[in-house]
């Protein structure tokens, strides 16, 4: 019930004997090739696989289950999703995936990379594979790698492990047979006296077979006791017996073989038997039955399931495998077998002369471990539950897709925009409105600026904006005041640096938002932890800004990295912080310390109060669109215009941002130029106890988590609650009394986020650049 995908000619030339066999084999048995038809090859290698999906998109049913198997289609599972996103997807592959470090090499490595992870389920034979296969996602795409596999903005591609099997009855029925009796009793007659050796290969270059042949010459030189009473068969499959490296390892077997025979060969017996050819299913069984010792010994190899043949065929005669490390196969046989590294002549000849003087009590426990495996880890269970898997994975999917956040519907977000009269644009800066960067931060090989730039592409919708009376843009950033300075100096805007503890309109000059009062005695301990880390943290940097301290590692290495910032938390909890006010905020590639409230959510008030004053503001703002990439410690702000609540329309859902330094209630509060305080003291008090009863009704938990740190002194705790209870006074006064926000005209879009309180998504910078776009082209 097969169906054909028809390939012409040069593609199949291209395709298989170039690209597939030329790069991939060789690269993911970790062995190097170069070629200078790349291209051409991999154009080749991808037309294929669309010829592939085309085939499969005609005969696909709704329901069905498509398994892509091994390397000659990795861009399948791409293809197949791009023209259906809900078919059932897995992807196997049948053979080593290589460490990040060689994999890397590859020219197309991030396209097979991410075209892979278009399936729903990836597996592999062993979890060593598994985990090089994430690790090179994480370090060469930049992606999260977590126990289940590999996460991209909120989508889990699962990576498991999936050891495949025979089938197993099929070789213990074949025991029976009177063809294989036959066989197996002519060759105890023909090898009598002598303990049997096997071997069975393809003649390829990662199956070790000079390196068997070697080792077993080093152990005939060592034990001379036994060169007559042992022999070692090879059977050597040929394959792509044109290629000219091929040819060259047959001559080498060949010579050594020769070599060997005539060294320590008689007149009526040869130490080694080698067949180019290969034997048909009974002979082959036969063969296993009867020998002694078999020897697997690859220099790399995916799994090798002639060990597993050998082992099924083994009840009567319990025999020894000798097996190398490199083949998947150890993963799963290694309590029963022999492991040996097959690069080590002298450790394999060592193993050969254990194997031939085992006792048959140690070989019965090692054959009963083994074949135990062998027969339940069949291929039928191996397939059975790889389907199984991929049907839970889909469901699981399924279940999780529906938590994750809508994606931004950018035409209704610019129609209300063109309807409303007084519109507040809220933009973050770093993952927002900077230049797109690989996810390896460099360009060329080299590290790209630590500095971040404005996408060039933003420049003119970001004049268009601005340029309108109708609409109020803030950059919003936890950068330092001169980076917003250097990128945004041209455009009518105002600019919140350091998460809003510095304000200024671009025609002016820089105000500061931050209380008198705020503590900043804890900067040069804080200082000391983070040089001691940028020192011992290649590519790694810190800044110091005048509210906060970051640490950056994004340039590092991934691994790394996550290493070292595990133990500067450490460091900082244990040390410098343990009894501060301070908040450790720890995003994607980077480790902030700052003071307990300075967020965007508790700032943004004041900096609302200021710009309504200055542009003297009196119709209600009515549009607001708030996008960031900000760190889950900042997106207080979400909150802070989330529409009031129709039940409590006379008061102010956003008591969920406080104020935790309580502005209003004391003396010590920065007067911003301009800037107003409530009439009265009784209307002070009114708003004090309206606040309370805000924050009993909507927001306390979000309350404490801005008002107070738990990793704070009672004291300090204490303290900050009281100030927050007195804070909105201003809060309610300034900023928040110029909205006039409807549900349907308050856009919160978070950029490239898995887990966000915003209300909407946005998937990539790329994104924003065409929202931005369309709102400006809506500019008169």
């Amino acid at each position: 019930r097969c169906i054909p995908v028809f390939l012409d000619e040069d593609t199949v030339h291209q395709y298989y004997n170039g690209y597939c066999n030329n790069v991939l084999w060789p690269l993911f048995h970790y062995r190097l090739s170069t070629t200078r038809s790349f291209q051409s090859q991999f154009d080749a290698y991808k037309r294929a696989n669309h010829m592939f999906a085309d085939v499969v998109n005609e005969h696909y049913e709704e329901g069905d289950v498509v398994w892509c198997h091994d390397y000659h289609l990795m861009f399948l599972p791409k293809c197949l999703k791009e023209h259906n996103s809900k078919m059932k997807v897995g992807w196997f592959l049948h053979t080593p995936f290589p460490s990040s470090e060689i994999h890397r090499m590859l020219p197309s490595r991030s396209d097979l990379l991410r075209s892979v992870l278009a399936a729903d389920l990836v597996g592999f034979h062993t979890y060593d594979y598994a985990r090089h296969f994430v690790s090179a996602c994480t370090r060469i795409l930049g992606l999260e790698g977590t126990p289940e596999g590999v996460e991209d903005q909120g989508r889990l591609t699962r990576v498991a492990a999936f050891p495949i099997g025979i089938d197993s009855d099929r070789f213990i029925r074949a025991l029976e047979l009177p063809k294989v009796k036959e066989s197996m009793k002519d060759l105890k007659e023909r090898f009598a006296g002598r303990k049997l050796m096997l071997g069975v290969d393809r003649l390829d270059m990662i199956k070790g077979i000079p390196q068997k042949i070697l080792a077993f010459e080093a152990f005939l030189e060592e034990n001379p006791q036994w060169r007559e009473k042992v022999v070692l068969l090879q059977i050597a499959v040929p394959t792509r017996t044109d290629v000219p490296e091929y040819q060259k390892l047959t001559s080498q077997v060949h010579e050594i073989v020769g070599r060997i025979n005539g060294k320590f060969g008689t007149l009526t017996s040869v130490p080694i038997h080698h067949l180019d050819r290969s034997l048909d299913f009974t002979a082959l069984c036969a063969l296993y039955a009867v020998t002694d010792v078999a020897l697997v010994t690859s220099l790399r190899d995916g799994m090798n399931l002639v060990s597993y043949e050998f082992v099924a065929c083994q009840a009567a005669k319990k025999g020894v495998l000798i097996l190398s490390e490199f083949a998947g196969a150890a993963q799963s046989l290694g309590a029963g077998a022999l492991l040996v590294n097959p690069w080590n002549i002298s450790d394999v000849a060592t193993s050969i002369r254990y194997a031939l003087n085992m006792s048959e009590d140690e070989r019965e426990k090692r054959f009963h471990h083994n074949f135990m495996h062998v027969t339940t880890h069949t291929s039928q269970e191996w397939a059975a539950t790889f389907v199984s898997e991929l049907n839970d994975t889909v469901v699981e999917a399924q279940l999780r897709t529906r938590q994750v956040l809508p994606v931004l519907p950018i035409d209704t977000a610019v129609s209300r925009y063109t309807c409303s009269h007084n519109r507040l644009l809220i933009l973050g800066f770093n993952g927002s409105l900077t230049e797109p960067v690989d996810s390896s931060g460099r360009r060329g090989g080299q590290i790209r600026e630590l500095e971040p730039r404005l996408n060039p592409e933003l420049k003119e919708p970001l004049k268009k904006l601005c340029g309108d009376e109708k609409t109020t843009v803030i950059v919003l950033s936890g950068s330092d005041r001169s980076v917003l300075d250097n990128n945004f100096e041209e455009f009518n805007m105002w600019l919140a640096a350091e998460n809003g503890m510095f304000l200024r309109l671009t025609s002016g000059d820089w105000m500061t938002t931050m209380p008198e009062n705020l503590n900043m005695d804890w900067v040069d301990s804080v200082k000391h932890v983070f040089e001691y880390f940028t020192e011992r943290t290649p590519r790694s940097h810190f800044e110091l800004r005048e509210t906060s301290l970051v640490w950056n590692y994004k340039y590092a290495d991934v691994e790394f990295g996550r290493l070292q910032a595990r133990d500067l938390l450490q460091h900082l909890w244990t040390g410098p912080i343990s009894n501060a006010a301070l908040d450790v905020v720890h995003g994607g590639r980077s480790v902030e310390v700052r003071a307990v409230g300075v967020t965007k959510g508790a700032a943004i008030d004041r900096i609302l109060g200021e710009i309504v004053h200055n542009k003297n503001m009196k119709a209600p703002i009515d549009y607001v669109l708030c996008i960031g990439h900000f760190l889950n410690k900042d997106e207080d702000i979400y909150s802070f215009f989330e529409p009031e609540l129709p039940a409590m329309t006379h008061m102010s859902s956003r008591a969920t941002s406080p104020d935790p330094y309580g502005y209003a209630s004391r003396g010590s509060k920065p007067k911003l130029p301009g800037s107003r305080t409530p009439k009265s003291q009784a209307h002070l008090m009114k708003q004090r106890s309206l606040s309370t009863l805000e924050r009993s009704n909507f927001g306390t938990s979000s309350w404490r988590q801005l008002g107070r740190d738990d990793r704070a002194s009672s004291a300090s705790a204490d303290g900050a609650a009281a100030a927050a209870s007195s804070s909105s006074s201003s809060r309610g006064h300034e900023g928040s009394s110029v909205l006039d926000l409807k549900g349907e005209n308050y856009f919160s879009c978070a950029v490239s986020k898995k887990r966000t309180n915003a209300r909407y998504l946005l998937r990539s910078s790329s994104d924003v650049v065409e929202l931005l776009k369309e709102l400006a082209d809506t500019v008169p």
